[in-house]
């Protein structure tokens, strides 16, 4: 099976769990939790801002 990362925090996916989203223009989103996915869609926040994501590890 694949390996999926998560589309926001960048933490790689279980497989047989999480979530994938495809967008009207095509995209596919994964996410690995329901935290990622508001925060990515809903709340429009940026990864690399929040300490708990890998997106900001790497900014340092």
């Amino acid at each position: 099976m694949e390996k999926r990362t998560c589309s926001f925090c960048g933490y790689e996916i279980e497989p047989g769990t999480g979530k994938m989203l495809v967008m009207r223009d095509g995209r596919i989103l994964y996410f690995c939790s329901r935290k990622c996915e508001k925060n990515m869609l809903k709340l429009k926040r940026n990864p690399r801002k929040l300490k708990w994501t890998k997106f900001y590890e790497k900014r340092r």
